[in-house]
């Protein structure tokens, strides 16, 4: 299986600009998607480089975009 490789800077950006769009804390964007805090700073910060499926799924959830949002 080929591995594939993610802009992180753009996933990390885009985390970031929809939960500010929302409104959001990162508190309360951990929360409503079953994430732990810790993740959604390691995300934005662009210090997670390897986010699971299931993150960012939970993440579009609650944010209202598709998961292909973030790497656009």
């Amino acid at each position: 299986m080929k591995k594939v490789n993610y802009n992180i800077g753009k996933i990390a950006g885009n985390i970031k600009k929809g939960r500010t769009k929302m409104g959001m804390s990162r508190d309360e964007l951990a929360k409503k998607a079953k994430v732990n805090y810790n993740t959604i700073i390691k995300l934005e910060s662009g210090a997670n480089k390897n986010p699971t499926v299931q993150t960012l799924v939970s993440l579009s959830k609650v944010l209202g975009v598709n998961v292909e949002w973030f790497l656009l």
